[in-house]
């Protein structure tokens, strides 16, 4: 039986995969203009895919048809409720009460608002994806619910398979990370890598097919190579050029899966010139920095935040100065050589690190 695009688009997302419903809906733009489920399904993707900007021109258009649906109102507070805007948020989800009063969803916001909404709470919420409980409900992933239904015996032994024949296998987009099958470029994106009409916008690279299909694959290799800050610069580098919508979708989908480094398992550690020489491409990058701090504070709401002298642990030549802020408070002594490992942020077109952790020898300094 023909299903149409919408149907499709919606198993897609149920099985969580929302660059593949992405890709099918935007090639169906101009059959399903003006259609609410259309914008609907498309701003929920990309929520979902942490593409904001484009979840708030869909949600909008969604919202100059029909006023009063409960999956437009939880997404709308979603993005809100990202930004810490909780008054906001709280208008949408006490709109979603009125019209659904048993609106679970909803319920668990306005109590996390009230118990917990503080930035700094919401903010860990979103970088681990935890946020994503008060995002329009999805159902049951029917591929999760599959793996419930396989006898536990059986399970196990096809894991042992699949790991057997990986090991032996040495498949571009199947590592042992991750089945990135559904992110692989089709020839159609590898041959039409470019934007269209680059009219009225600005771009820091302006990268050709080939340029931007061998981005894209150094980004993956990397991935798999455990090596994910090599793959964020490939991924910035897409992310910032002229590359098609779905290439940059995939892209985004891909940097959803790097992991929070420590400092024994950072890789490809970028200097401090490299990331003051092109900031646009180390972004969300994590760096292990040190030398000494200065002008700490500690803030009424109780994070920290201060300088690093960057290079500065013998005292003799500064790199640079870069501005660091933690949740907490972490037990620095200001008078010692430290070493800050921290995730790139940008504010007002300048960079600082979100701090996660700290290492420091008080007896025979920084190793």
């Amino acid at each position: 039986m023909v299903q149409d695009v919408l149907t499709i688009a919606w198993k897609f997302m149920r099985r969580r995969k929302f660059a593949t419903a992405i890709k099918l809906l935007e090639a169906r733009e101009e059959t399903y203009e003006g259609n609410f489920e259309y914008y609907i399904l498309l701003g929920i993707s990309c929520l979902y895919v942490g593409d904001i900007g484009s979840a708030v021109t869909y949600f909008q258009r969604a919202r100059q048809i029909k006023l009063n649906d409960t999956r437009l109102l939880l997404g709308q507070a979603a993005i809100f409720l990202r930004r810490g805007d909780t008054d906001r948020a709280l208008q949408y989800y006490m709109e979603i009460k009125d019209i659904d009063p048993g609106n679970k969803t909803a319920a668990n916001a306005i109590e996390f608002i009230r118990t917990r909404g503080d930035y700094d709470t919401i903010c860990r919420w979103v970088d681990t994806g935890r946020i994503e409980q008060f995002y329009p409900p999805l159902g049951i992933n029917p591929e999760k619910v599959m793996t419930f239904v396989i006898p536990a015996v059986c399970f196990v032994a096809g894991v042992v398979l699949v790991l057997a024949l990986f090991s032996h296998k040495k498949n571009f987009y199947k590592g042992e990370r991750r089945d990135l099958t559904e992110l692989t470029l089709s020839s159609e994106e590898k041959n039409n890598a470019q934007e269209k009409d680059l009219s009225g916008q600005t771009y820091g690279f302006i990268l050709n097919d080939k340029q931007i299909s061998s981005a894209y694959t150094s980004a993956v290799d990397y991935f798999q190579s455990r090596r994910d800050n090599a793959a964020q610069v490939e991924i910035n580098r897409i992310l910032n050029s002229n590359a098609s919508v779905s290439i940059k979708q995939k892209a985004r989908v891909l940097m959803s899966y790097l992991e929070e480094p420590t400092f024994d398992t950072l890789t490809d550690n970028p200097s401090y010139s490299a990331v003051e020489a092109e900031p646009a491409l180390y972004l969300d990058a994590w760096v292990s920095w040190g030398g000494k701090v200065t002008n700490a504070i500690l803030n009424e709401n109780g994070t920290y935040s201060c300088q690093l002298l960057v290079g500065y642990e013998s005292g003799e030549v500064v790199e640079g100065i870069v501005n660091v802020r933690f949740a907490s408070a972490p037990n620095i002594m200001p008078d010692q050589p430290v070493k800050i490992l921290g995730k790139i942020c940008s504010e007002d077109k300048k960079i600082y690190l979100q701090g996660k952790a700290i290492y420091q020898s008080i007896k025979d300094g920084l190793k």
